[in-house]
């Protein structure tokens, strides 16, 4: 277990790349770097033999060589979480600077039409540093750009008229690759913040999803708690009716309170369920089945609410029937989802719904089906936002808002889609595991 959590904590840019805005906005700047050291080499060898200018190779190729170490250094060091720090951008801004700088040292100073790359520089600094960072960056660009106004080695140039020529062909190859490589970076980096900034948007939403699911739980636990004493009394007024002798000698009175007891006790359990899914039941021992009497369990109970509706039940002949042996937990709150998806189907087609269950490669998948009118688009698109329905009735949408979120925590997806021939298909996907017996189930059970 701790070589995993090690692993966790220390993961290279290329084991962790693109998962956060800072690991795509370094390697941009690594990318950036590559095209560096290409066009450094290119510039300096057709300077050499095209132009006929000499210039120091032995220290020029060993500031390229640097730069190319600090790329292999910054794609292979072990970072915390593989997490990009504004720290590790802004540091590998400055060596670029100090590897640019050396390089005009070596190439005439500020005389080099190619010294206005330090614009880039500072660019990128504006767009990926924090403020701070992004002022200092200016100010050692400024520095060093004042600097090479006074050290440098001066070129062994040929004519003046040859050297104004070649000043502004060296200012017009600056200019176009300052402004292109500058869209191109600017475009990539600006879109890994829109996707970084999107991510946090679905945070945000998840977490406020997730306080909802909470209040309604509050309150339904609360209301459980509550209906459970005046239960706990029409239970017993109504074993008092049994042996009164005007209900005990009629029949028909008899066979009333019988099916008002039957009521009751289906209220209690359904109180119970609520109690144990908010992890308030007391002094129960954990239902211990297996997946496949936990269906058929799931279906009876549906079934005998519903007797109005043909549920076609069937078990997906394609994979093999040996999950259903699998012992899991008689989960409450899967049951509960399970049943309002039913419902929903229930409701939109009255004659008749289908349910397909199946397991591949240890994903339990169960697929409810119905004949109605199916999903509307504008429902379609926001499966599993709150108060989002069709039947018109005010909280309505709740009931696949919480089969999402249920599901979601379970590590498992849901799907909705429309059918050609008719009616709509909702698909339930999770791991068997989630519902597995795990140590502390079975010491509780």
């Amino acid at each position: 277990m701790s070589l995993i959590q090690t692993t966790a904590r220390n993961l290279s840019l290329l084991a962790s790349m693109g998962q956060t805005a800072g690991q795509q906005n370094l390697m941009q700047l690594i990318q950036l770097r590559w095209m560096a050291v290409f066009g450094q080499v290119l510039t300096i060898a057709l300077t050499t033999s095209l132009f006929g200018i000499p210039l120091p190779l032995q220290e020029m190729f060993a500031v390229v060589g640097c730069l190319i170490l600090l790329n292999l250094f910054s794609l292979l060091r072990p970072r915390r979480l593989g997490e990009v720090r504004n720290a590790d951008l802004l540091a590998g801004l400055l060596l670029d600077v100090a590897a640019l700088t050396a390089l005009l040292y070596y190439s005439g100073g500020a005389t080099n039409p190619f010294v206005f790359l330090y614009l880039l520089q500072v660019a990128l600094g504006a767009v990926l540093l924090e403020t701070w960072s992004a002022w200092l960056l200016l100010g050692v660009t400024s520095l060093c750009f004042a600097g090479l106004m006074h050290w440098y080695r001066p070129l062994q140039m040929p004519s003046h008229e040859e050297l104004f020529q070649l000043h502004v062909l060296g200012m017009l190859v600056c200019f176009v690759l300052d402004v292109a490589l500058m869209v191109v970076f600017m475009t990539r980096i600006n879109a890994n913040l829109r996707r970084r900034d999107a991510r946090l948007a679905d945070l945000r939403q998840q977490a406020a999803e997730e306080d909802h699911i909470v209040r309604m739980g509050l309150l339904a636990s609360g209301a459980a708690h509550e209906l459970g004493t005046p239960l706990a009394t029409l239970s017993v007024i109504l074993g008092d009716w049994k042996r009164m002798p005007q209900f005990r000698d009629d029949p028909e009175l008899l066979q009333e309170i019988v099916d008002m007891e039957g009521e009751v006790r289906r209220c209690k359990s359904i109180v119970t369920g609520i109690l144990m899914s908010a992890g308030e039941a007391r002094g129960g021992a954990l239902a211990v089945t297996t997946a496949g009497s936990f269906l058929d369990e799931l279906v009876g109970e549906w079934c005998n609410t519903r007797p109005s509706v043909s549920l076609d039940y069937r078990i997906d002949d394609t994979s093999s029937r040996t999950w259903m042996k699998e012992p899991v937990i008689s989960d409450s709150a899967l049951k509960q989802v399970i049943c309002n998806v039913l419902d929903n189907a229930a409701d939109a087609s009255p004659a008749w719904v289908g349910l397909a269950a199946g397991c591949t490669d240890g994903l339990l998948t169960l697929t409810v089906q119905d004949r109605g009118p199916g999903f509307a688009p504008e429902m379609l698109e926001k499966i599993g936002k709150p108060y989002q329905s069709s039947k018109g009735r005010p909280g309505g949408g709740l009931g696949l808002f919480l089969v999402v979120n249920v599901l979601r925590k379970l590590g498992g997806q849901v799907r909705a889609e429309n059918l050609p021939e008719g009616g709509a298909r909702v698909r339930l996907q999770l791991p068997l595991s989630a519902l597995a017996i795990g140590e502390d189930d079975e010491r509780r059970g």
